[in-house]
């Protein structure tokens, strides 16, 4: 980060009039108001502050910054994983958030912002956990059970790149929240989950000492937000979402959450 400040200390005046035109033709959507879902269950991205009860996270100050620069009013509402993508087509919501996978099947249902996020699946395990250590041992290990949500990307990792493609497979334990897998994986009912490398350490860094990540990334991905199909806001928000990256926004929120940002403290 201090290479790129210095870096951007340093250019001209007319090296940066560009991006200040880009930041004045972003589109003026007039004040209206625009109903976002979300989960609250995927720090840092977003989830429940423990200390304040305050929905927080990179997403929610992305999506406020977003709504700041293209002029609309953000309302917030929360669901279910396995009811988001659903109820985003329906027309329920204008905008979902919490940390969507970008792929073909789910493009069928709604549209997709450009990425904002890449992500990389890891192993959540146990501090204690030494029967395994990475994807390839805990495949061999015949009684090893993951907990996964139903349809999500951490799900289809652990059939397809962990065990054997078979989605059926009863080593895999299902379970309705990314949360409730967690807590499966800290009573000992499952003994390893996958999940995005940053939310994982997230949980690691709130479990006091009690989860640790294994193994190398099993999978890259990009996360977007959904709309419904034929959405006017997928536009002004690839917009906006250009904008954040090319000043430095985007960099700046990664350090917040990512670096600075400790879970629990």
């Amino acid at each position: 980060m201090s290479s790129r400040r210095q870096f951007l200390i340093g250019l001209t005046i007319a090296a940066m009039l560009p991006l200040a035109t880009q930041a004045a033709d972003l589109p003026d959507l007039g004040g209206k108001t625009v109903v976002v879902v979300t989960e609250n269950a995927y720090p840092p991205l977003q989830f429940v502050d423990p200390k304040t009860s305050q929905a927080i996270g990179w997403e929610y100050d992305a999506m406020n910054e977003i709504a700041k620069r293209l002029n609309f009013k953000v309302e917030y509402q929360n669901t279910s994983w396995d009811a988001m993508i659903q109820s985003v087509s329906d027309n329920q919501y204008n905008i979902g958030m919490t940390g969507i996978t970008i792929n073909d099947e789910r493009k069928a249902k709604v549209d997709f912002s450009d990425p904002y996020m890449r992500s990389e699946q890891f192993m959540l395990v146990r501090s204690d956990e030494t029967r395994f250590i990475d994807a390839a041992s805990f495949k061999t290990f015949e009684k090893g059970l993951v907990g996964a949500q139903p349809g999500t990307t951490p799900f289809y990792t652990a059939v397809y790149s962990v065990l054997d493609g078979n989605e059926q497979n009863p080593r895999i334990k299902l379970f309705e929240t990314f949360g409730a897998t967690v807590q499966a994986l800290k009573t000992g009912d499952v003994d390893v989950v996958l999940t995005d490398g940053t939310a994982g350490k997230g949980y690691v860094d709130a479990s006091d000492g009690a989860l640790k990540l294994v193994g190398g990334p099993l999978g890259t991905e990009d996360f977007g937000f959904i709309f419904p199909k034929g959405s006017d806001l997928v536009a002004p928000v690839n917009a906006a979402i250009a904008a954040l990256k090319a000043d430095g926004t985007i960099d700046a929120l990664n350090k917040k959450w990512f670096l600075d940002y400790k879970m629990g403290q």
